[in-house]
C-alpha cells in the first residue's frame, strides 16, 4: 500500500495531536496552544484547501488519492 498525501496527513496530524498534549501534561501547559494551532490549520483547511503540511508533502513526492487511482 503506498502512503497517499491525504493518510500521511491524517497520520501528521494525529502524532502532533498526540505529543503537544502529552507535552502539555507533563512538561509545560502552554503546549496547548500548539495543539489549538493545529486544530485551527484543520479547521480553515476544510474551507480553503489550503494545507502548509500536505503542500511540503507533495514537495518531497507524495502522491494524492486522486493520482493513486489513476495511477499516475
Amino acid at each position: 500500500m503506498t502512503m497517499s498525501v491525504e493518510r500521511t496527513l491524517f497520520a501528521f496530524g494525529g502524532t502532533m495531536v498526540m505529543a503537544t498534549s502529552l507535552l502539555a501534561l507533563f512538561h509545560h501547559p502552554y503546549w496547548t496552544w500548539f495543539t489549538l494551532f493545529i486544530g485551527f490549520n484543520c479547521f480553515q483547511s476544510s474551507f480553503t484547501g489550503f494545507c502548509p503540511p500536505s503542500w511540503l508533502m507533495k514537495k518531497f513526492g507524495l502522491k494524492t488519492e486522486a493520482e493513486i487511482a489513476l495511477g499516475q
